[in-house]
């Protein structure tokens, strides 16, 4: 097998010294390529080389990584997602967020897989890309603009109107809400790399945004023709098999999986709500009523993406909340007014701040309210069910103005200032809220979320297969089911292809396609055994900066007090829950197939076997 850099890279990283603004082209190494593929494999070697295991989320020290990966504007189909990979505010540990749009597809012209923030710049910055290099331009007047108006501020600014590609924080960002987020505005579509907490760390290097200005690389497959063939023949089973978001976007899934009983409701107190309620902000309320225009990221026909408006809130062209915000706003809140569901996520967008671990922080805040740990002296919008108080404490959050400044450090550090009881009302793990994937209800993520190295993210072992019945209410195989997820997880987050494809068109586990497309595109000769080794790989790395950052071990794979604790009260799913005597069953087989410790570290014959001994080191 060849090792050289197949021509579907463009083969740069671009290093860039906020402090100088200087800086530095470096080759991507071969044997790296072949470890790691790309996007969050190469992003998270890259911050393991970089970042010291004492340094804080919020040092200089910290880098800030834009990743795309080898199949990037290639006809491998929705490659235009990107990977921001950076160490979170919200866990300490390595994290990888997503996100799509266009900025991706044109970061891959430029040539540079690659784009990595070093240090702080001394003034408020924004960082421009182009083929050449970058710039670090003077941002201090946008200081204060919503990520919308500083994505349009700076296209302007450029003078390329669309060809130039920002992605911006918002003041959530500027002022270190921890799990401020990142925002892109599109030519047609928003993309929103929304968890762990990326607009936090721009924002603690006092940069603004990054924009990228489309260069003239065009990635070129080994096999073309037969590269086409194989990625033309997957079309008709993805546009069958994406009916439903193409018509409703994520937001159809509120009203299924309520009727499962398994859709979080009073901060996950039970897990069902009414028909009417869930119907009141479904996926099917929004289409007949608000829903304005069908929006997509590049190189992608699905069309998941929508605009809705809503007149009485002075809305016309705002995104859409995706059902994991409309979980996190509506039933955790015990709210189903949805013209203010939508007015408060739209401010989560502008602002620049994750409405999973935002909705779910409000919620445990309501709950601590209801118990009595927080009164009205500590706001007045506490109550469960309070729809406009929800618009004001998004505000409030973002500029840390009254209790939004506790609101914003996350669930998990309110609780260190409220009683102990407090901590049996928090739903997440490894200080990130949970998404809106029941670990009660579904056993793969019950050892899913315990594991993922992002601690309370969906995106690791995936919930698609337990919807459908497959490791859903057993543990028998499931921990081995969990550790296959993410690899597969890993591997395309690699490849940087949306999940939603990936499931409907290529499988929603590693298969032969996979590796055709794999061989085909770069040239390579690898078995579907040493394709999924390259998600282990990943994934492995990925725990291993965590171990080394003390925060990744048996004590921290866990799951909160109510999910181990409280079996669910009502609905289909009464009494389902993850006891600790089960969690830790599941655990000794996760930790056995993995090849961990008994304290959950990468042993040294598996680092070995992985290609990682530089572990050991």
């Amino acid at each position: 097998m060849s090792r050289d850099l197949p021509a579907c890279y463009g083969g740069e990283i671009l290093h860039v010294k906020l402090e100088t603004g200087t800086v530095e082209r470096e080759q991507i190494d071969p044997a790296d390529a072949h470890r790691f593929l790309g996007g969050n494999g190469l992003a998270a070697k890259l911050v393991y080389d970089h970042v010291p295991t004492d340094s804080d989320p919020f040092d200089a020290e910290n880098v800030l990584v834009f990743a795309v990966g080898p199949m990037t504007a290639t006809p491998f189909q929705s490659t235009s997602r990107g990977v921001a990979g950076f160490i979170s505010p919200m866990t300490n540990g390595f994290f990888d967020s997503t996100f799509g749009g266009t900025f991706p597809q044109a970061q891959k012209t430029t040539g540079f897989d690659l784009i990595a923030l070093h240090g702080k710049a001394d003034d408020l910055s924004y960082v421009h890309v182009n083929e050449n290099g970058a710039e670090c331009k003077d941002a201090t007047d946008l200081q204060g603009k919503d990520t919308y108006e500083t994505c349009e501020a700076i296209r302007e600014r450029e003078g390329d109107g669309y060809s130039t590609h920002v992605i911006a924080a918002g003041p959530a960002g500027e002022n270190q809400a921890r799990y401020a987020c990142l925002v892109h505005q599109g030519r047609d579509r928003e993309g929103v790399a929304g968890r762990g907490g990326g607009g936090a760390v721009l924002g603690s290097k006092n940069v603004k945004a990054v924009a990228i200005r489309e260069g003239s690389f065009e990635p070129e497959a080994a096999a073309e023709s037969e590269f086409r063939d194989l990625t033309t023949g997957q079309m008709g089973r993805i546009m069958e098999e994406t009916e439903m978001l193409q018509t409703y976007g994520t937001s159809g899934l509120v009203n299924p999986i309520n009727e499962m009983g398994k859709l979080g409701r009073r901060n996950n107190q039970t897990e069902q709500t009414t028909d009417e309620n869930a119907e009141a902000v479904s996926g099917e309320t929004l289409k007949a009523e608000y829903i304005t225009e069908d929006t997509t990221c590049a190189n992608c026909a699905v069309r998941c993406g929508k605009h809705v408006s809503v007149e009485s809130e002075g809305l016309t062209e705002a995104k859409i909340p995706e059902f994991e915000s409309l979980f996190g706003t509506t039933t955790m809140q015990d709210v189903y007014d949805i013209q203010r569901v939508i007015k408060a996520n739209d401010l989560c967008d502008r602002l620049g701040m994750d409405t999973i671990s935002w909705g779910v922080t409000v919620a445990f805040a309501r709950e601590c309210y209801e118990k009595g740990l927080l009164t009205d002296e500590d706001s007045p919008h506490l109550e469960f069910g309070d729809a406009k108080g929800l618009v004001e404490l998004a505000k409030q959050t973002a500029h840390r103005e009254e209790f939004g400044d506790v609101l914003a450090e996350g669930s998990f550090r309110v609780a260190e200032q409220l009683d102990d009881e407090a901590h049996k009302y928090l739903h997440g793990r490894m200080g990130l809220e949970f998404a809106a994937h029941s670990p009660r209800g579904l056993k793969g993520m019950s050892i899913g979320y315990a594991t993922s190295t992002r601690g309370g993210s969906h995106h690791d072992t995936r919930p698609t297969r337990q919807y459908q019945g497959i490791h859903d209410e057993t543990t028998d195989g499931t921990a081995e089911f969990a550790a296959r997820s993410q690899h597969y997880t890993a591997l395309g987050d690699s490849l940087t292809q949306c999940r939603f494809v990936s499931e409907a068109g290529w499988g929603n586990q590693l298969n032969e396609k996979y590796r055709d497309a794999i061989n085909l595109a770069l040239g390579w000769e690898l078995s579907l055994e040493e394709v999924e080794e390259i998600g282990e790989r990943i994934y492995n790395l990925e725990r291993l900066i965590n171990v080394e950052r003390g925060v990744a071990d048996r004590e921290s794979d866990t799951l909160p007090y109510r999910v181990m604790h409280e079996p669910i009260p009502d609905g289909p799913s009464e009494g389902m829950y993850c006891p600790p005597e089960e969690l830790d069953s599941m655990l000794e087989e996760y930790y056995a197939f993995r090849g961990w410790d008994e304290n959950g570290a990468p042993t040294t014959s598996t680092l070995s076997r992985l290609d990682l001994a530089f572990g050991n080191s």
